[in-house]
């Protein structure tokens, strides 16, 4: 059994715990997450399986795309509901126009501070624990990307929020600076993740509804085919002797149209039609280079 299952993750699980239970349903144990989602966090949680965890990696590099909930005039320590109260604020006079006037501050790539309360780890411990401790950290901002911030409803103090970013961008902070820059605090009181690279909400699966097709026999209709994460990536397909070449660990030409610029990464099928590996386009020699080999 090969592949992703597109989980819809429910609230107050880790990513773990979904690792775990998923592990015990289909007795297998290559089973694997593409990055965590808060345990306060519903929606889509790729969860790799069998051959499909040898290209987590390259989904988990992937787009995110959120439903948000930021409450204004609230502040917390975690930058979420479920941490203490550091300061409030009168909100009767924020408009929906201000909002939409600070928006696009924060679009684009820039400098995000993750918060205190997050599983960055430091010095082999994660932040948060860190931070429960009592104890002083510093961390660094990263650079991520939003690409999008649209306004799905505004009931002061409640904004909902669909936001599309790169990974590594903290929904939580990103509620924090935006109630700061508009001055009233804010923190995230919801969050459901609605894409993560390829895979969207509309498609995801529970873990109740994984369990009862696993009784039914009718599983692998949720199972996505490994390639299905790598779909962005150019697909080179190989004759015979190439084939051969590639499952020797072998570099190989391929051709494309003249003045083509060629991807970092290409998806690689043999002369079977199978998936047979990724490659790397290696440009100083012009050449593809088998990165993993999958079969």
């Amino acid at each position: 059994m090969d592949g992703i299952l597109n989980i819809n993750k429910a609230l107050h699980m880790t990513s773990h715990d979904v690792v775990a239970k998923i592990r015990k349903l289909l007795k297998q144990k290559r089973v694997g997450h593409t990055g965590t989602l808060d345990p306060e966090a519903s929606g889509v949680l790729p969860i790799c399986i069998g051959q499909g965890t040898r290209v987590a990696e390259y989904l988990s590099e992937s787009g995110k795309a959120y439903q948000a909930t930021v409450t204004f005039g609230m502040v917390t320590d975690t930058y979420d509901a479920e941490g203490v109260v550091v300061r409030t604020a009168d909100t009767t006079r924020l408009t929906r126009e201000q909002i939409e006037t600070a928006l696009p501050h924060f679009l684009g790539v820039q400098q995000q501070l993750p918060p205190r309360y997050s599983a960055i780890k430091i010095q082999g411990q994660p932040a948060y624990k860190l931070a429960r401790a009592g104890a002083e950290i510093t961390l660094e901002p990263r650079t991520i990307e939003i690409q999008s911030l649209d306004i799905l409803a505004w009931d002061n103090p409640h904004l909902t929020l669909a936001v599309a970013c790169s990974k590594g961008t903290y929904i939580r902070s990103l509620a924090y600076d935006l109630g700061e820059y508009l001055g009233c605090g804010a923190c995230l009181t919801g969050l459901i993740r609605t894409r993560s690279g390829p895979f969207v909400l509309a498609e995801s699966v529970t873990l109740e509804q994984l369990a009862a097709a696993q009784e039914q026999g009718t599983l692998q209709q949720y199972i996505f085919p490994a390639d299905f994460a790598l779909q962005n990536y150019p697909a080179l397909h190989l004759d015979e002797a190439l084939t051969q070449r590639v499952m020797h660990g072998n570099a190989f030409a391929y051709p494309t149209a003249s003045g083509t610029r060629q991807a970092a990464l290409g998806r690689v099928y043999g002369h079977n039609g199978q998936f047979l590996a990724i490659a790397t386009w290696d440009a100083e020699h012009h050449q593809w280079k088998p990165k993993k080999v999958l079969l």
